[in-house]
């Protein structure tokens, strides 16, 4: 029996990874992952400033995509696609968080001393720092400064200077014109000034950095969570609401 030529995955083009993927073939989902996933990051990390809270948005926004994976029509790219689906993903939370700390706030209000004994049983679990960029003085300056911005300056920032999208790419996934995001971008900038200086900006790209074993435990994750999915393949799926774009006139869009 003649053997099958290897597929050679990184050649592939979207749409095609797509249906690979949608099919359970575990290597598209870990090159698509690999290839996403600081950008996924740095995207929710934008909107929600924790990180572990953006580890579990990018998360769940890789199973909602991989459900609903046979839906991507390659209008835009794949990565466009996903980015869309993680700012959601990532205002959904915040919005969820909002409502959550509102109604903490009102119980402690009413009953102090119940707020303070939820606290001390831990039942009110509050995310620790992430301790890997304490270890850079600068670059925690940095992200710190960065986290200060406004949300829909920051956002900006995040997806157009650090991860490097072009402004035609930011206008997309934000669903804004482009003229407005050169005007986020140039006031992020300019509110960033004095930490921008040159001897910072060499340090930018490792800003946020997610990978080596965190990137690659993301994607493990993924994939045995996909894996447990797998006998529910064949159930009807309805439309995603985490899938579609923000409406013009949504909190959403307001939001960014």
């Amino acid at each position: 029996m003649t053997a099958q030529p290897k597929l050679a995955y990184e050649q592939l083009a979207d749409d095609d990874l797509a249906r690979l993927a949608a099919a359970h073939d575990e290597a598209a989902v870990a090159l698509i992952t690999s290839r996403n996933n600081r950008r996924l990051y740095r995207a929710a990390w934008g909107i929600l400033k924790n990180h572990a809270d953006a580890e579990d948005a990018v998360q769940n926004t890789y199973l909602k995509a991989f459900r609903a994976i046979g839906e991507f029509q390659a209008r835009s790219s794949l990565s466009t696609w996903l980015t869309r689906i993680a700012i959601n993903e990532a205002l959904s939370r915040k919005r969820e968080a909002e409502r959550w700390w509102s109604r903490l706030a009102a119980d402690c209000v009413i009953n102090i001393d119940h707020c303070r004994e939820r606290l001390m049983r831990g039942s009110i679990h509050l995310s620790q720092p992430d301790a890997e960029l304490a270890r850079e003085q600068i670059r925690k300056l940095l992200q710190q400064a960065i986290a200060r911005l406004p949300e829909r300056f920051r956002i900006v920032f995040v997806l157009r200077d650090v991860e490097e999208m072009s402004v035609q790419e930011v206008s997309e996934v934000l669903q804004i014109p482009a003229a407005t995001v050169k005007t986020r971008l140039h006031r992020a900038r300019k509110r960033l000034q004095e930490a921008l200086s040159p001897e910072l900006k060499a340090i930018l790209a490792e800003t946020l950095p997610f990978a080596g074993s965190r990137c690659a435990g993301l994607t493990d994750r993924l994939l045995q969570a996909l894996r447990e999915q797998r006998p529910h393949a064949g159930t009807a799926s309805g439309s995603n609401p985490a899938l579609e774009p923000p409406d013009g006139n949504s909190d959403q869009s307001r939001e960014l």
